[in-house]
């Protein structure tokens, strides 16, 4: 695709998306419409056994239902865009473009910093077991998830400002399914340094502050579980965190592998790959890995399907 630069304001965005393909547009469709249904499903599921289960009302829950919901409100702003642009015209408004990637960013950001809270969780849980429920008492885990929430919407309008502000003269289409950051940065005809470093500061405090808290937080419980004489509570230390480390690792991973990585035009193909695991496939995967490798869960979850059998007879 040239590169050339043209003389007129932007006004629209073209989608190169994931195929040009019909046959292939078409099994992307019913297979990420699929996807995106189980994930909203799923998650609502996991709202509502943890909403209406007493024994789940604990904060290790209380942050699985803000991820939950989260989870929901990330697809939600990507996969109807990409499904429409399969079907219909690869076009998207630049001011629709600039609300796309506000919340998408927004979502990702309240992701890194709430699965660094939920490990912090962990740590207080297993390596300070008697003062639990002191320091993670109600008013400090609705604190906790208020500023994920808040400094992660503040965090993206300030990158967002900074990049729709620059001048935007041709070419309009990008190597992608939808409006993120680094690939809309690319069309802009002007220096882009200053908006490449302010996003690089926002990675290293939402980004890697919160990856750090995971890491620290984990050698600390490793540390904890291993000074643990009985087998029977190092194994149930280890399967409390089991799920929230699985979640972890395909967030961040494939995040972090996007995002080091030169962005080379050989790159961007798989780049784009890459990006719908953390879009789609673990907002999908979460519901999934916290019912199947969680035992509360599926307690819950059990408990509730034989309540509403009995209730029918």
């Amino acid at each position: 695709m040239s590169t050339i630069r043209t003389n007129f304001t932007v006004t629209e965005f073209v989608f190169l998306g994931l195929s040009s393909q019909p046959k292939v547009q078409l099994i992307l469709f019913i297979l990420f419409l699929f996807f995106y249904l189980l994930t909203v499903v799923g998650n609502i599921i996991i709202i509502i056994v943890i909403q209406i289960e007493p024994r789940l009302q604990t904060p290790m829950y209380f942050f699985l239902t803000n991820l939950s919901f989260l989870d929901i409100c990330y697809i939600s702003t990507n996969v109807p865009q990409m499904l429409s642009n399969m079907v219909g015209k690869k076009t998207i408004p630049f001011s629709s473009c600039a609300a796309q990637m506000y919340f998408s960013l927004s979502f990702g950001m309240i992701e890194c910093v709430l699965l660094g809270v939920m490990a912090y969780d962990r740590y207080v849980a297993i390596c300070h077991p008697l003062h639990y429920s002191v320091i993670m008492d109600q008013n400090t885990c609705v604190q906790l998830a208020a500023i994920s929430w808040s400094s992660s919407f503040l965090s993206s309008m300030i990158i967002n400002v900074l990049t729709f502000s620059l001048p935007y003269c041709g070419p309009n289409v990008l190597d992608h399914f939808f409006c993120e950051e680094p690939s809309v940065l690319r069309l802009a005809c002007t220096d882009t340094s200053f908006t490449e470093m302010v996003v690089f500061i926002f990675s290293i405090i939402i980004v890697f502050i919160p990856f750090l808290l995971i890491v620290v937080s984990y050698a600390q419980i490793l540390l904890s579980v291993l000074r643990m004489r009985s087998a029977s509570g190092r194994h149930k230390a280890l399967s409390t965190c089991a799920s929230h480390l699985t979640v972890v690792a395909l967030f961040y991973g494939t995040a972090i592998f996007m995002y080091m990585r030169p962005q080379s035009k050989s790159s961007r193909a798989g780049g784009k790959i890459i990006a719908v695991f953390y879009t789609v496939i673990t907002p999908m995967l979460n519901p999934l890995i916290y019912s199947l490798r969680n035992q509360d869960v599926k307690g819950a979850l059990w408990s509730t399907i034989t309540k509403q059998k009995i209730r029918k007879f």
